[in-house]
Protein backbone atom coordinates (compact mmCIF):
# COMPACT_ATOMS: atom_id res chain seq x y z
CA UNK A 1 0.00 0.00 0.00
CA UNK A 2 1.35 3.41 -0.98
CA UNK A 3 2.05 5.77 1.91
CA UNK A 4 1.66 9.52 1.43
CA UNK A 5 4.96 10.82 2.78
CA UNK A 6 5.84 14.41 3.67
CA UNK A 7 7.76 15.15 0.47
CA UNK A 8 4.90 13.80 -1.69
CA UNK A 9 2.46 16.07 0.14
CA UNK A 10 4.69 19.07 -0.50
CA UNK A 11 4.91 18.27 -4.21
CA UNK A 12 1.12 17.76 -4.28
CA UNK A 13 0.50 21.16 -2.67
CA UNK A 14 2.83 22.74 -5.24
CA UNK A 15 0.78 21.12 -7.99
CA UNK A 16 -2.48 22.25 -6.38
CA UNK A 17 -1.12 25.79 -6.30
CA UNK A 18 -0.61 25.37 -10.04
CA UNK A 19 -4.21 24.17 -10.36
CA UNK A 20 -5.53 27.30 -8.61
CA UNK A 21 -3.29 29.56 -10.69
CA UNK A 22 -4.41 27.83 -13.89
CA UNK A 23 -8.08 28.31 -12.98
CA UNK A 24 -7.35 32.02 -12.49
CA UNK A 25 -5.47 32.10 -15.79
CA UNK A 26 -8.38 30.56 -17.68
CA UNK A 27 -10.72 33.05 -16.00
CA UNK A 28 -8.42 35.87 -17.10
CA UNK A 29 -8.58 34.43 -20.61
CA UNK A 30 -12.36 34.68 -20.40
CA UNK A 31 -12.17 38.32 -19.32
CA UNK A 32 -9.71 39.01 -22.13
CA UNK A 33 -12.12 37.50 -24.63
CA UNK A 34 -15.22 39.23 -23.26
CA UNK A 35 -13.51 42.63 -23.29
CA UNK A 36 -12.12 42.08 -26.79
CA UNK A 37 -8.59 42.55 -25.49
CA UNK A 38 -6.84 39.55 -27.01
CA UNK A 39 -5.37 41.34 -30.03
CA UNK A 40 -4.19 44.49 -28.25
CA UNK A 41 -0.57 43.25 -27.97
CA UNK A 42 0.72 42.50 -31.43
CA UNK A 43 4.07 40.94 -30.51
CA UNK A 44 5.21 38.01 -28.41
CA UNK A 45 8.16 39.20 -26.36
CA UNK A 46 8.68 36.55 -23.70
CA UNK A 47 11.19 38.57 -21.65
CA UNK A 48 10.74 42.29 -22.41
CA UNK A 49 6.99 41.89 -22.81
CA UNK A 50 6.66 41.27 -19.07
CA UNK A 51 6.69 45.03 -18.51
CA UNK A 52 3.88 47.32 -19.75
CA UNK A 53 4.73 50.64 -21.45
CA UNK A 54 6.37 52.85 -18.82
CA UNK A 55 5.85 56.31 -20.34
CA UNK A 56 3.53 58.12 -22.71
CA UNK A 57 5.83 57.70 -25.70
CA UNK A 58 5.92 53.93 -25.17
CA UNK A 59 2.12 53.85 -24.93
CA UNK A 60 1.78 55.76 -28.19
CA UNK A 61 4.20 53.35 -29.87
CA UNK A 62 2.16 50.32 -28.75
CA UNK A 63 -1.07 52.03 -29.79
CA UNK A 64 0.35 52.73 -33.24
CA UNK A 65 1.17 49.02 -33.63
CA UNK A 66 -2.40 48.15 -32.68
CA UNK A 67 -3.75 50.70 -35.17
CA UNK A 68 -2.22 48.62 -37.98
CA UNK A 69 -4.33 45.57 -37.07
CA UNK A 70 -7.57 44.63 -38.85
CA UNK A 71 -9.42 44.78 -35.51
CA UNK A 72 -8.65 48.48 -35.09
CA UNK A 73 -9.17 49.42 -38.74
CA UNK A 74 -12.48 47.56 -39.13
CA UNK A 75 -13.99 47.44 -35.64
CA UNK A 76 -12.28 49.74 -33.14
CA UNK A 77 -11.30 52.65 -35.39
CA UNK A 78 -12.83 55.13 -32.91
CA UNK A 79 -10.61 53.94 -30.05
CA UNK A 80 -8.69 56.56 -28.11
CA UNK A 81 -5.43 55.92 -26.31
CA UNK A 82 -7.45 55.53 -23.10
CA UNK A 83 -9.61 52.80 -24.68
CA UNK A 84 -6.47 51.04 -25.86
CA UNK A 85 -4.92 51.13 -22.39
CA UNK A 86 -7.98 49.33 -21.01
CA UNK A 87 -7.84 46.39 -23.43
CA UNK A 88 -4.03 46.33 -23.30
CA UNK A 89 -4.16 45.82 -19.51
CA UNK A 90 -6.22 42.63 -19.69
CA UNK A 91 -4.12 40.99 -22.38
CA UNK A 92 -0.91 42.05 -20.63
CA UNK A 93 -2.14 40.74 -17.27
CA UNK A 94 -3.23 37.48 -18.90
CA UNK A 95 0.28 37.02 -20.31
CA UNK A 96 1.92 38.17 -17.07
CA UNK A 97 -0.04 35.59 -15.08
CA UNK A 98 1.06 32.90 -17.54
CA UNK A 99 4.68 33.93 -16.97
CA UNK A 100 4.09 33.81 -13.21
CA UNK A 101 2.74 30.26 -13.47
CA UNK A 102 5.84 29.30 -15.44
CA UNK A 103 8.10 30.78 -12.75
CA UNK A 104 6.19 29.05 -9.94
CA UNK A 105 6.61 25.71 -11.67
CA UNK A 106 10.23 26.35 -12.65
CA UNK A 107 11.39 27.47 -9.19
CA UNK A 108 9.32 24.77 -7.51
CA UNK A 109 10.87 22.15 -9.76
CA UNK A 110 14.40 23.35 -8.98
CA UNK A 111 13.65 23.44 -5.24
CA UNK A 112 12.18 19.94 -5.10
CA UNK A 113 14.98 18.65 -7.28
CA UNK A 114 17.49 20.12 -4.82
CA UNK A 115 15.59 18.59 -1.88
CA UNK A 116 15.42 15.23 -3.71
CA UNK A 117 11.65 15.18 -3.22
CA UNK A 118 10.85 13.70 -6.64
CA UNK A 119 10.47 9.94 -6.76
CA UNK A 120 11.57 8.20 -9.95
CA UNK A 121 8.00 7.52 -11.08
CA UNK A 122 7.21 11.26 -10.94
CA UNK A 123 9.77 12.18 -13.62
CA UNK A 124 7.77 11.15 -16.74
CA UNK A 125 4.68 12.90 -15.38
CA UNK A 126 6.67 16.08 -14.74
CA UNK A 127 8.01 15.98 -18.31
CA UNK A 128 4.45 15.72 -19.66
CA UNK A 129 3.38 18.56 -17.36
CA UNK A 130 6.07 20.94 -18.63
CA UNK A 131 5.41 19.90 -22.23
CA UNK A 132 1.70 20.71 -21.87
CA UNK A 133 2.55 24.09 -20.34
CA UNK A 134 4.93 25.00 -23.16
CA UNK A 135 2.48 23.78 -25.81
CA UNK A 136 -0.27 25.91 -24.28
CA UNK A 137 1.89 29.04 -24.57
CA UNK A 138 2.74 28.26 -28.19
CA UNK A 139 -0.88 27.63 -29.16
CA UNK A 140 -1.85 30.85 -27.39
CA UNK A 141 0.40 32.88 -29.63
CA UNK A 142 -0.71 30.98 -32.77
CA UNK A 143 -4.28 31.85 -31.75
CA UNK A 144 -3.47 35.56 -31.34
CA UNK A 145 -1.56 35.63 -34.63
CA UNK A 146 -4.68 34.34 -36.42
CA UNK A 147 -6.43 37.63 -35.67
CA UNK A 148 -3.66 39.98 -36.78
CA UNK A 149 -3.83 39.45 -40.54
CA UNK A 150 -6.32 39.73 -43.39
CA UNK A 151 -9.77 40.97 -42.42
CA UNK A 152 -9.95 39.21 -39.04
CA UNK A 153 -11.28 41.29 -36.16
CA UNK A 154 -11.11 38.43 -33.66
CA UNK A 155 -9.04 35.28 -33.30
CA UNK A 156 -10.23 32.22 -35.21
CA UNK A 157 -12.88 30.37 -33.16
CA UNK A 158 -11.31 26.95 -33.80
CA UNK A 159 -7.95 28.17 -32.47
CA UNK A 160 -9.62 29.76 -29.48
CA UNK A 161 -11.28 26.39 -28.80
CA UNK A 162 -7.94 24.60 -29.11
CA UNK A 163 -6.29 27.07 -26.72
CA UNK A 164 -9.11 26.66 -24.19
CA UNK A 165 -9.22 22.86 -24.37
CA UNK A 166 -5.45 22.55 -24.00
CA UNK A 167 -5.69 24.74 -20.90
CA UNK A 168 -8.32 22.37 -19.49
CA UNK A 169 -6.18 19.33 -20.34
CA UNK A 170 -3.28 20.94 -18.49
CA UNK A 171 -5.58 21.76 -15.57
CA UNK A 172 -7.03 18.25 -15.37
CA UNK A 173 -3.64 16.56 -15.73
CA UNK A 174 -2.08 18.68 -12.97
CA UNK A 175 -5.01 17.96 -10.66
CA UNK A 176 -4.82 14.20 -11.36
CA UNK A 177 -1.08 14.25 -10.69
CA UNK A 178 -1.69 15.99 -7.34
CA UNK A 179 -4.40 13.50 -6.38
CA UNK A 180 -2.03 10.59 -7.03
CA UNK A 181 0.40 12.07 -4.53
CA UNK A 182 -2.10 13.28 -1.94
CA UNK A 183 -4.97 10.79 -1.68
CA UNK A 184 -4.19 7.67 0.41
CA UNK A 185 -4.96 4.36 -1.29
CA UNK A 186 -7.47 3.44 1.39
CA UNK A 187 -9.59 6.44 0.35
CA UNK A 188 -10.19 4.93 -3.10
CA UNK A 189 -12.96 2.42 -3.79
CA UNK A 190 -13.92 -0.03 -6.53
CA UNK A 191 -17.14 0.39 -8.51
CA UNK A 192 -17.00 -0.12 -12.26
CA UNK A 193 -20.46 1.31 -13.05
CA UNK A 194 -19.82 4.56 -11.19
CA UNK A 195 -16.38 4.89 -12.80
CA UNK A 196 -17.73 4.25 -16.30
CA UNK A 197 -20.39 6.93 -15.83
CA UNK A 198 -17.68 9.31 -14.61
CA UNK A 199 -15.79 8.67 -17.85
CA UNK A 200 -18.96 9.21 -19.90
CA UNK A 201 -19.67 12.50 -18.16
CA UNK A 202 -16.09 13.69 -18.65
CA UNK A 203 -16.30 12.82 -22.35
CA UNK A 204 -19.57 14.71 -22.76
CA UNK A 205 -18.23 17.65 -20.79
CA UNK A 206 -15.12 17.73 -22.98
CA UNK A 207 -17.28 18.08 -26.10
CA UNK A 208 -19.53 20.56 -24.30
CA UNK A 209 -16.57 22.76 -23.39
CA UNK A 210 -15.31 22.66 -26.98
CA UNK A 211 -18.67 23.98 -28.11
CA UNK A 212 -18.62 26.55 -25.32
CA UNK A 213 -15.34 27.84 -26.74
CA UNK A 214 -16.81 27.86 -30.26
CA UNK A 215 -19.81 29.79 -28.89
CA UNK A 216 -17.39 32.33 -27.44
CA UNK A 217 -15.27 32.52 -30.57
CA UNK A 218 -18.27 33.08 -32.84
CA UNK A 219 -19.96 35.48 -30.37
CA UNK A 220 -22.92 33.12 -30.72
CA UNK A 221 -24.70 33.68 -27.40
CA UNK A 222 -27.06 36.30 -28.82
CA UNK A 223 -27.80 34.29 -31.95
CA UNK A 224 -30.74 33.00 -29.91
CA UNK A 225 -31.39 35.15 -26.85
CA UNK A 226 -34.47 33.06 -26.02
CA UNK A 227 -35.24 30.11 -23.77
CA UNK A 228 -36.34 27.31 -23.77
CA UNK A 229 -36.68 27.46 -27.55
CA UNK A 230 -34.11 28.75 -30.00
CA UNK A 231 -35.80 31.79 -31.52
CA UNK A 232 -39.18 30.10 -31.17
CA UNK A 233 -38.14 26.71 -32.56
CA UNK A 234 -37.11 23.52 -30.80
CA UNK A 235 -35.27 22.34 -33.92
CA UNK A 236 -34.00 25.40 -35.87
CA UNK A 237 -34.21 25.12 -39.65
CA UNK A 238 -30.90 26.78 -40.44
CA UNK A 239 -28.61 24.32 -38.63
CA UNK A 240 -27.24 22.70 -41.81
CA UNK A 241 -27.27 25.58 -44.26
CA UNK A 242 -23.50 25.63 -44.89
CA UNK A 243 -21.50 23.53 -47.31
CA UNK A 244 -19.60 21.33 -47.00
CA UNK A 245 -21.86 19.63 -44.46
CA UNK A 246 -19.24 19.11 -41.73
CA UNK A 247 -18.39 22.82 -41.74
CA UNK A 248 -21.70 23.43 -39.94
CA UNK A 249 -20.35 21.78 -36.79
CA UNK A 250 -17.64 24.40 -36.33
CA UNK A 251 -18.94 27.41 -38.24
CA UNK A 252 -22.75 27.44 -38.18
CA UNK A 253 -23.62 29.51 -35.12
CA UNK A 254 -27.17 28.16 -34.90
CA UNK A 255 -26.01 24.54 -34.85
CA UNK A 256 -23.22 25.37 -32.40
CA UNK A 257 -25.77 27.05 -30.14
CA UNK A 258 -28.14 24.06 -30.45
CA UNK A 259 -25.42 21.50 -29.62
CA UNK A 260 -24.13 23.53 -26.68
CA UNK A 261 -27.62 23.75 -25.17
CA UNK A 262 -28.44 20.10 -25.87
CA UNK A 263 -25.28 18.81 -24.26
CA UNK A 264 -25.99 20.95 -21.17
CA UNK A 265 -29.39 19.26 -20.73
CA UNK A 266 -27.89 15.82 -21.35
CA UNK A 267 -25.15 16.40 -18.78
CA UNK A 268 -27.73 17.56 -16.24
CA UNK A 269 -29.96 14.51 -16.69
CA UNK A 270 -27.12 11.95 -16.60
CA UNK A 271 -25.52 13.64 -13.60
CA UNK A 272 -28.87 13.61 -11.78
CA UNK A 273 -29.40 9.88 -12.39
CA UNK A 274 -25.75 9.11 -11.58
CA UNK A 275 -25.93 11.11 -8.36
CA UNK A 276 -28.83 8.99 -7.09
CA UNK A 277 -26.53 5.99 -7.44
CA UNK A 278 -23.71 7.87 -5.70
CA UNK A 279 -25.93 8.78 -2.74
CA UNK A 280 -27.02 5.14 -2.34
CA UNK A 281 -23.46 3.80 -2.50
CA UNK A 282 -21.41 3.27 0.64
CA UNK A 283 -17.87 4.40 0.07
CA UNK A 284 -14.81 5.94 1.63
CA UNK A 285 -14.80 9.18 3.62
CA UNK A 286 -13.41 11.08 0.61
CA UNK A 287 -16.09 9.62 -1.68
CA UNK A 288 -18.87 10.58 0.74
CA UNK A 289 -17.45 14.08 1.13
CA UNK A 290 -17.20 14.88 -2.59
CA UNK A 291 -20.02 12.89 -4.24
CA UNK A 292 -22.61 15.70 -4.13
CA UNK A 293 -20.45 18.30 -5.88
CA UNK A 294 -20.93 17.25 -9.54
CA UNK A 295 -24.71 17.59 -9.23
CA UNK A 296 -24.49 20.92 -7.41
CA UNK A 297 -22.07 22.40 -9.91
CA UNK A 298 -23.81 21.16 -13.06
CA UNK A 299 -27.14 22.57 -11.78
CA UNK A 300 -25.54 25.97 -11.16
CA UNK A 301 -23.89 25.85 -14.56
CA UNK A 302 -27.14 25.14 -16.41
CA UNK A 303 -28.86 28.01 -14.57
CA UNK A 304 -25.99 30.35 -15.47
CA UNK A 305 -26.18 29.15 -19.07
CA UNK A 306 -29.87 30.09 -19.27
CA UNK A 307 -29.31 33.46 -17.60
CA UNK A 308 -26.38 34.20 -19.94
CA UNK A 309 -28.51 33.45 -22.99
CA UNK A 310 -31.41 35.58 -21.77
CA UNK A 311 -29.14 38.59 -21.12
CA UNK A 312 -27.12 38.22 -24.32
CA UNK A 313 -29.47 40.55 -26.21
CA UNK A 314 -28.16 43.38 -24.05
CA UNK A 315 -24.51 42.96 -25.05
CA UNK A 316 -22.80 46.28 -25.73
CA UNK A 317 -19.37 45.89 -27.38
CA UNK A 318 -16.60 47.12 -25.11
CA UNK A 319 -18.90 47.31 -22.06
CA UNK A 320 -18.95 44.92 -19.11
CA UNK A 321 -22.50 44.13 -18.07
CA UNK A 322 -24.85 41.44 -16.79
CA UNK A 323 -24.12 39.07 -19.68
CA UNK A 324 -20.36 39.27 -19.19
CA UNK A 325 -20.61 38.51 -15.46
CA UNK A 326 -22.85 35.52 -16.05
CA UNK A 327 -20.79 34.23 -18.97
CA UNK A 328 -17.63 34.45 -16.87
CA UNK A 329 -19.25 32.56 -13.97
CA UNK A 330 -20.58 30.02 -16.46
CA UNK A 331 -17.04 29.34 -17.66
CA UNK A 332 -15.78 29.08 -14.08
CA UNK A 333 -18.39 26.49 -13.15
CA UNK A 334 -17.44 24.50 -16.25
CA UNK A 335 -13.88 24.25 -14.93
CA UNK A 336 -15.08 23.33 -11.45
CA UNK A 337 -17.36 20.64 -12.87
CA UNK A 338 -14.44 19.13 -14.75
CA UNK A 339 -12.33 19.07 -11.58
CA UNK A 340 -15.19 17.49 -9.61
CA UNK A 341 -15.56 14.74 -12.21
CA UNK A 342 -11.80 14.16 -12.29
CA UNK A 343 -11.91 13.85 -8.50
CA UNK A 344 -14.69 11.24 -8.64
CA UNK A 345 -12.92 9.38 -11.42
CA UNK A 346 -9.79 9.14 -9.29
CA UNK A 347 -11.63 8.10 -6.12
CA UNK A 348 -13.53 5.29 -7.89
CA UNK A 349 -11.51 2.70 -9.77
CA UNK A 350 -12.57 -0.39 -11.65
CA UNK A 351 -13.48 -3.47 -9.68
CA UNK A 352 -10.84 -6.19 -9.39
CA UNK A 353 -8.13 -3.72 -10.42
CA UNK A 354 -5.05 -2.94 -8.36
CA UNK A 355 -4.81 0.59 -6.98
Amino acid sequence: MRVVDRSSKQVAFWLLLGVVMTVIQIALGGITRLTGSGLSITEWDVITGALPPLNEAAWVEEFNKYRLTPQFQILNFEFTLGDFKFIFFWEWFHRLWARTIGLVFAFGFIWFLYKKAFRQEMVPQLIVLFFLGALQGLVGWIMVASGLTGDAVYVKPTRLAMHFILALVLLGYTFWFALKLLVPDEQRMANTKIRNTSLLLLGLLFVQLIYGALMAGHKAANVAATWPTINGAWIPESMFRDTPFLLNFIDNTTLIHFIHRGLAYLLLVITLVWSFRLFKTRGTAYFTRFRQWPLIIVTVQVVLCILSVLTSSGIIPGKWGAFEWRAQLHQLTGMLLMLALVMMLYLVRKENTAA
